[in-house]
């Protein structure tokens, strides 16, 4: 074990027994068509598992994920309100003992949720308002909505999984922080590429921005942990599972790819945590950082990529610019044609 793994200051206590559960991968966002004391040395646990025997090290309860998943479940209920699917006729799923609450037909929407056209209404991500109609804050908005029922669970079981864990961690608004920005990373990245008419929603782009947070939290305070490797390809696999599922249609992996980048950046600049613990040195001697040099450094790069990323999109955004232009092949990263479906939007 190298220096960097033991705090410093006095004995430390022995790590007690570890009970892991994996997280659980986060799913795509959905698009749609308008139409004890010891001599042993106290060595953190992975990042990516909740040690259940070593929560008392931690100190913030968790209560902004739980209030991100009410607000998300709300914000559905009140849109299925709006929709009333009844009121347009057609073959309503559920519509004999949900009423107004009922689904669209499945035919429309698989997904069990309402219309394109009402998502649309009430802030789904639609490049033409958000460049021509001066309604920047769709940027936003899209990621508390959901395209149904399907969708919205998927979301925010995962959000739970991937989300409490990081909040007990780092607490509430450095989490926060992650989960807006990335969101809102997504949504620019997103608004560049999908034209033609399309509308998107969903929070798998705040999602993916805590499991892109998630791998580079790992690689700043890679000394402070144990089972790194097993950590970083656990981490990995799903991540490449995830953006890989994103090439078919109806899934906008464009906020799925800013999301995760966003995320990735924001955890080296508002995850990083001290290598060393405090140490008492005569006085007038020389103070040592708590932090690595290498940390300092992904810092101020990760910070420097993040002011760069979003003033060019921002400004290609409100430019009208279509990022498709410049990149011939980008839109097959979220969606690869096959005999089986094709990829008009």
């Amino acid at each position: 074990m190298s220096n960097a793994d033991v705090e410093a200051g006095g004995p430390a206590r022995a790590p007690p027994p570890a009970t892991t559960t994996g997280i659980k991968p986060p799913p795509g966002r959905y698009s749609m068509t308008a139409n004890g004391n010891g001599s042993a040395p106290y060595v953190p646990p992975s990042p990516f598992y909740y040690d259940n025997a070593a929560a008392h090290e931690r100190h913030h309860w968790s209560w902004l994920v739980p209030l991100v998943v009410i607000a998300n479940v709300a914000m559905f209920v009140v849109v299925m309100f709006y929709n009333n699917c009844p009121r347009g006729g057609g073959d309503c799923l559920g519509r004999g003992f949900l009423r107004r609450f009922s689904f669209q037909p499945l035919k429309e929407n698989p997904l069990l949720g309402p219309s394109a056209a009402t998502l649309q209404k009430y802030g789904a991500l639609d490049w033409y308002k958000v460049v021509h109609g001066n309604q920047a804050w769709r940027l936003e908005s899209c990621t508390w909505l959901h395209a149904g029922l399907i969708h919205l669970l998927a979301n925010m079981i995962s959000l739970i999984f991937i989300g409490v864990r990081l909040e007990q961690q780092f607490g509430f608004l450095k989490v926060g922080l992650v989960y807006l920005v990335s969101g809102f990373g997504g949504s620019v990245l997103s608004v560049l590429f999908i034209r033609k008419g399309g509308v998107s929603v969903g929070a798998s782009g705040a999602l993916f921005g805590i499991l892109g947070a998630m791998l580079s939290e790992l690689i700043t305070n890679w000394t402070i942990y144990t089972n790194r490797f097993a950590a970083m390809l656990n981490l990995i696999i799903i991540a490449a599972v995830n953006l890989a599922l994103g090439i078919l249609p109806h899934v906008d992996n464009f906020a799925h790819i800013g999301g995760f980048a966003t995320g990735f950046l924001l955890g080296f600049v508002l995850l990083i945590q001290p290598q060393f613990g405090w140490l008492e040195q005569p006085f007038g001697s020389k103070s040592k950082s708590k932090y690595k040099a290498y940390q300092i450094i992904l810092l101020l790069l990760a910070l420097v990529l993040l002011a760069a990323g979003f003033a060019v999109g921002l400004v290609m955004v409100f430019r009208g610019e279509n990022a498709n232009d410049h990149c011939s092949w980008c839109h097959y990263l979220t969606c690869v044609p096959t005999s089986s479906w094709k990829c008009d939007n």
